[in-house]
């Protein structure tokens, strides 16, 4: 019997997750979450399991409120280099979790790398 979408998509996330954490292990991780309607990404720290910095396009001041498209992910990977800085934080893993790195997701990478993180 064929897995519905769902699960395929779960069994992408741990397996994608899980490679993540054994090859950088003592990184934080760059977590990005996609959905129908906007896009977020959050910068935790799994050893002491806290986010030291998060962006989404629900926020006003970025200006792109309701949307996710390619320009709304640009703006948040902006915003999530610009508050990594601030953090003081230069290098991250980028955990796609279990969606492609494929339009949005891939303009949020790249936005955050020319924000000056490391991913």
């Amino acid at each position: 019997m064929a897995n519905s979408k769902r699960q395929l998509f779960l069994k992408r996330r741990l397996r994608v997750r899980n490679k993540l954490r054994r090859v950088n292990a003592g990184r934080l991780r760059l977590s990005v979450h996609r959905s129908n309607k906007n896009i977020s990404a959050q910068l935790i720290d799994d050893v002491k399991g806290v986010t030291l910095a998060s962006a989404s396009s629900l926020e006003k001041d970025l200006g792109v409120v309701g949307k996710n498209n390619i320009d709304a992910a640009t703006k948040v990977g902006s915003a999530i280099a610009e508050r990594a800085k601030k953090a003081g934080v230069t290098e991250a893993y980028f955990d796609r979790g279990g969606f492609l790195f494929h339009g949005k997701v891939k303009a949020l990478a790249d936005a955050a790398r020319e924000g000056g993180l490391k991913i």
